[in-house]
């Protein structure tokens, strides 16, 4: 079975004194809701830090009520509206150079003013694109207007110009079902993530949108949290940790 191996791959990272940094990322989210409840108590059941991917223009103050009570919740900037700017021959994106870049930047700034007023000190300077798409030019600009890392899905890229902390498994089959993916494609996905890695550390982010979960995906949560809080190779971590701890890319570099 794909989880024992999964296991087993854990257990020749505990063997070498090899750790493998979680986190999770939870996009969309603007108010309280059930489903964000029940992800919540999760998080505080096995004691793992979250990351909130709030819509900046949309998130409300009762949510800001809920997280503030929730230290161990951390609230990173969605773009600013998840509004879609892209024609429809291209896929869907808000951080695109479709309205100028000048109009972007200027969006990106109030979303990371807004967050970090609304959220306070749950706040950190992560930008997370909708979509997990950001069009090339404007990373150079992201430090300027006071993030500190960017966050999309994927291996982390070595040429861009920014620090990266990526997601590596994503829950949900969007073009597909559009409900929870079978569990054992998500423990390969993982397992390949830890065959990757190379440092004594290695990162493994999951992606959830808790709006859209079913049955199967909240299954997998249960049982992903469950195995990984027991083992001595899996720490949970804030996504500061990873933020200051990520490698600076080669372009930052130059």
């Amino acid at each position: 079975m794909i989880r024992q191996h999964f296991i087993k791959m854990l257990d020749a990272y505990a063997g070498d004194g090899r750790t493998v940094k979680l986190w999770l990322r939870d996009d969309d989210a603007i108010r309280p809701t059930p489903a964000l409840s029940r992800l919540l108590r999760l998080s505080a059941r096995w004691d793992a830090p979250l990351t909130i991917a709030a819509i900046p223009a949309h998130a409300t103050t009762s949510l800001a009520e809920i997280l503030d009570e929730l230290p161990l919740i951390s609230v990173a900037v969605h773009g600013w509206d998840h509004v879609n700017h892209a024609p429809a021959s291209e896929k869907k994106q808000e951080l695109g150079l479709h309205r100028g870049e000048a109009i972007v930047l200027a969006r990106l700034a109030e979303g990371l003013e807004r967050i970090t007023t609304l959220f306070g000190d749950r706040a950190v300077p992560l930008l997370v694109p909708p979509w997990n798409r950001i069009a090339q030019p404007l990373l150079g600009h992201l430090t300027s207007l006071g993030y500190e890392a960017l966050s999309v899905f994927g291996p982390e890229r070595e040429d861009t110009p920014v620090r990266l902390v990526n997601t590596h498994v994503d829950v949900i089959d969007w073009k597909g079902t559009r409900g929870g993916r079978p569990m054992d494609i998500l423990y390969a996905e993982a397992a390949a993530r830890l065959n990757a890695g190379t440092a004594g550390d290695t990162s493994l982010g999951i992606l959830t949108h808790h709006l859209v979960h079913d049955d199967a995906t909240w299954d997998f949560l249960d049982d992903f949290f469950e195995l990984t809080a027991k083992h001595p190779a899996c720490r949970w971590v804030p996504v500061r940790e990873l933020m200051s701890a990520a490698e600076p890319t080669r372009a930052s570099r130059r």
